[in-house]
């Protein structure tokens, strides 16, 4: 199947078996492997992407999904050089611990931010929702969400 999606600002026109998922083609076809798998189910968060806009798991978006559509993976919050200020804030937060988690968990507090830039707590932990870390309690992760949306 052929398709053309636009990942991390750059395009790709794919000839891929339609039964691979985004998170198969970010990893083992583009190269791209901050995106992790974890559950494969969609109950963890692991594989958490940017599709339009929105949150999505990886994991469960088949190829035929992704044609025309824009994607942001954790490599694409990197610009000249300079990570984003939520992934700093993340690192100075001490919030990525084993690190398993953290693209999904930095995705989906980047989507809360474009849309909400002064979350409550109550509004990071809803956004939240769907992402698992066994290491951290979650203390860390939204502390350095609230550190990020104060320094924007």
């Amino acid at each position: 199947m052929k398709i053309t999606s636009t990942i991390n600002k750059k395009n790709y026109d794919l000839d891929v078996n339609p039964n691979l998922r985004l998170l198969d083609i970010l990893r083992d076809v583009i190269g791209l492997t901050g995106t992790k798998e974890s559950c494969g189910e969609g109950e963890c968060g692991a594989c958490t992407v940017i599709m339009n806009g929105k949150t999505v798991n990886s994991c469960l978006v088949l190829a035929s999904q992704i044609d025309g559509q824009e994607i942001i993976t954790i490599e694409g919050l990197k610009e000249n050089g300079e990570y984003d200020l939520l992934q700093t804030k993340f690192v100075e937060n001490g919030a990525v611990q084993c690190g398993f988690c953290t693209p999904g968990m930095i995705l989906s507090s980047k989507v809360l931010l474009m849309k909400n830039p002064n979350p409550s707590e109550g509004e990071i932990r809803r956004a939240l929702e769907g992402n698992l870390c066994r290491c951290t309690g979650y203390v860390k992760i939204i502390a350095a969400v609230k550190a990020a949306a104060k320094s924007e």
